[in-house]
Parts: C-alpha cells; sequence; structure tokens
C-alpha cells in the first residue's frame, strides 16, 4: 500500500480520498475548506495544516482542483518537496494547455505525471466507480492505475500527456449536448399529451437511446436514481456543466475545430446559471425549456 497525499477535498476529492484509506493506503490530505478537512478526517484522512505538510514522505500526490490556475499553483508549490521518481496525478478537470504546462514542469523535477479527469460525478466518487481519462506516459500510467482503481471501475489510457483532459472535455461536450436533447424530447412529449414513462419506454429501447436518457432520465419516474427524483440535487451541478462546455468551446477556437451545437449547449447553460440555478444538476435544464416554451 502507498503513502498519497491528496490536495482538495471537496465534493469529489474527499469521497475518492475516503475510498483510498478504504483500499488500505495511508492517506495526507489538504483542503481550503474547514468543513471539507473535517469530513475527510472523519473517513481516515489524516489532514494536514498546510500543504506542504500533506505531501511530505508521499509516494503520491493527487491534486483535484477548480481550475488550472490553482492546478498550477499547487503544483509549483509541491514540486520542489518531493524527491525524483514521486508520482504525479491531477484528477481536476482543466484546459489541455494547463495540463500539458504541468506535465512539463513535473518534467523538469524528473517526477512522472499523468492527467486524470473523472467522469461519475459525486456518486461515482462515493461508490469508486469513477471513469479515468488518463494522459501521460507508460511508466506513469502503469505507477498511476493500481491508485486510480482504488477509486474508478475503468481506467483508460487516452495518449500522452493532456489527453486525459482532451478525452474528458470531448465527452463531456456530448454529455451536454445530449442532455438538452433529451429534455426537448420530453418537454415536446409533454405538449403532445405523452407520458414520461411512455416515451422513456421507446426511445430507452430505440435509437433515441443514449446515457442521458438511460442512466440520467431528467424527469421523475423512470430511472429512480435520478437527480429528477430528489428535487434535482446535483450529481453533477449546471455550474460545473458550463465549466466544461466553455473548456470545450476553448479547445475548439484554439484548434479551429467546428462545433456548433456545443457553442449552443455552452449559451444555453450560461442562461441557466445566470438565473441563478448552477447549483442545481445539470439536468434541470429541463426547467429553462419548459419556461422557454410558454413565452
Amino acid at each position: 500500500m502507498a503513502n498519497i497525499a491528496f490536495i482538495g477535498l471537496g465534493n469529489m476529492g474527499g469521497p475518492m480520498a475516503a475510498n483510498l484509506v478504504k483500499a488500505g493506503h495511508k492517506v495526507a490530505g489538504f483542503d481550503l475548506v474547514e468543513a471539507s478537512r473535517d469530513a475527510a478526517k472523519a473517513a481516515g484522512v489524516a489532514v494536514a495544516a498546510r500543504t506542504e505538510e500533506a505531501v511530505k514522505g508521499a509516494d503520491a500526490v493527487i491534486t483535484m482542483l477548480p481550475a488550472g490556475k490553482h492546478v498550477l499553483s499547487v503544483w509549483k508549490e509541491i514540486i520542489p518537496a518531493l524527491g525524483e521518481t514521486k508520482l504525479l496525478i491531477d484528477c481536476s478537470t482543466i484546459d489541455v494547455e494547463s495540463a500539458r504546462y504541468a506535465h512539463g514542469q513535473a518534467a523538469l523535477a524528473k517526477l512522472p505525471s499523468v492527467d486524470a479527469p473523472v467522469s461519475g460525478g459525486t456518486g461515482g466518487a462515493k461508490n469508486a466507480t469513477l471513469t479515468f481519462m488518463c494522459g501521460g506516459d507508460d511508466a506513469a500510467f502503469a505507477a498511476a492505475k493500481p491508485i486510480l482503481e482504488a477509486m474508478g471501475k475503468k481506467i483508460v489510457h487516452c495518449g500522452a500527456a493532456g489527453a486525459g483532459q482532451a478525452a474528458k472535455i470531448c465527452n463531456n461536450m456530448i454529455l451536454g449536448i445530449s442532455m438538452i436533447g433529451v429534455c426537448e424530447a420530453f418537454t415536446l412529449g409533454e405538449k403532445l399529451g405523452l407520458s414520461h414513462q411512455a416515451l422513456f419506454d421507446v426511445a430507452s429501447t430505440s435509437s433515441g437511446q443514449c446515457w442521458s436518457l438511460t442512466s440520467y432520465c431528467p424527469v421523475p419516474g423512470p430511472v429512480p436514481t435520478s437527480p429528477a427524483n430528489d428535487e434535482y440535487k446535483p450529481g453533477f451541478a449546471a455550474a460545473l456543466m458550463l465549466k466544461d462546455l466553455r473548456l470545450s468551446q476553448e479547445a475548439a477556437k484554439a484548434t479551429g475545430a467546428s462545433t456548433p451545437l456545443g457553442a449552443h449547449a455552452e449559451s444555453i447553460y450560461d442562461a441557466f446559471e445566470k438565473a441563478g440555478q448552477g447549483g442545481v444538476d445539470f439536468s434541470g435544464i429541463i426547467h429553462a425549456l419548459r419556461m422557454a416554451g410558454k413565452k
């Protein structure tokens, strides 16, 4: 078992660190938020007073932070405190450019590194069923995989540095677009007098089938575990979907890729957040579509 430092113990990082403890790893952690530190401590994480203290003696360091600037700041702080061969894993969802720069800084210090953003939301973090999309060289991925397996059910090596972030951005652009499409279908079905169950029973076994429908249905009833059955409390908040869609559009502009549906999805979630709904689950976008239909 390894000595692991975990920086960022929030809604995702906290349960992930707890699963490492359950797997038998010795975990030290740090977070700026007191409530997150307290929850991690209750789960068996040795909470440190500061970042440098958490990484002392660690075989591997995992970061789970809001944005690229935070990852780069933390890595800049901790890299000098780590000896060679210590493994750096970033599970945040950040822009590809920042991810590649972070890999470069690690390489200068002769530290193997992996960008490993996740899919699966808070439920996946709690249940250790996350999917990890990994970027980095073969040796770094091989070292990271046993650690990631304690927190997820599928670990995919997507390619070189930054490839994990690229896969995450593309995947979540699909997710954002498909959720809007599913919500549009249910709002239209409502206008046409279709019951939610009837539409689900047809679409879930026909050409309209997709994850947004069968695993995360945006109306109560057909999928009992979806947030729609719990007043749209977030498994994956709309604000986070907007963040990922913005990352996809930044990448599209940088590479010259045409993503008109991705751009439109970003604008829809942007309006939803500006209406004060950023803390609602992203499937709650159905409310915005219903309201738009009443105008």
